[in-house]
């Protein structure tokens, strides 16, 4: 049985990978900040819950624990929790240091905190798999293609802090060449985090490349940056 933790995991995309995961026959962990939406979306699609806030040491080392305890090791991990504030997405003048600090925080510093605390479970794994969700408003290509629509979208913060996940992602998978190490862009998808936006695609979809990172063969690629289409340029 494949053991998967997925972060941020009680809504939107992180639920849906979890449902597909579970559908696949993983024993899934489910992530979640809060304890009560945490559960009730565990419940409902038969995962184990952990509580686990990617900002917070103590959480993320609890929460790896309580994994280890039950399961002695971690074969996937995907960093999905992620936040995208209207002061990530908007205007200049609305940036603000605290709220570059929280970007980087959530959706760079926690991929950090969450692999670090995993490498112990995961280099116990026959075939450990890492799956960054990215985002192609990180990628310096596609937001300097005028084709793209990334191109037309003004993300300071969430596009910087998404840009430091790629770059960790190919630093990791340098320094840890026995785990597969890898960054998705699952797509514009109508999610919370793109409520304030409208638009995108079913999660249903935008799951997709998520699953099939997480899904590797012991000949998986690592280092890599995929979009639902193919390899994303960084």
């Amino acid at each position: 049985m494949t053991v998967t933790l997925v972060t941020g995991a009680n809504k939107g995309l992180g639920r849906e990978t979890a449902r597909r995961l579970l559908a696949a026959g993983h024993t899934v962990y489910l992530g979640a900040r809060s304890v009560e939406r945490g559960q009730r979306a565990a419940a409902e699609l038969g995962a184990r819950f952990v509580r686990l806030d990617v900002t917070d040491d103590d959480s993320v080392h609890a929460a790896l624990r309580v994994i280890e305890e039950a399961e002695g090791r971690l074969d996937v991990l995907v960093n999905n929790a992620g936040i995208a504030e209207a002061a990530g997405l908007a205007q200049v003048e609305e940036i603000t240091g605290a709220s570059a600090l929280r970007h980087f925080d959530t959706n760079a510093v926690g991929v950090v905190r969450v692999i670090q605390a995993a490498l112990p479970l995961l280099r116990k794994s026959a075939n450990p798999v890492v799956v960054n969700v990215s985002s192609a408003l990180g990628s310096f290509w596609a937001v300097t293609t005028p084709q793209r629509h990334q191109f037309r979208v003004n993300s300071i913060l969430y596009g910087a802090s998404k840009a430091a996940v790629s770059m960790l992602t190919v630093q990791y998978a340098k320094a840890l060449p026995g785990i597969k190490i890898n960054a998705v862009e699952p797509g514009y998808t109508a999610t919370d985090l793109t409520a304030g936006v409208g638009g995108g695609q079913p999660v249903e979809d935008g799951a997709d490349v998520i699953v099939r990172m997480a899904t590797l063969g012991e000949d998986g690629p690592t280092g890599t940056f995929t979009e639902p289409g193919g390899p994303l340029p960084w």
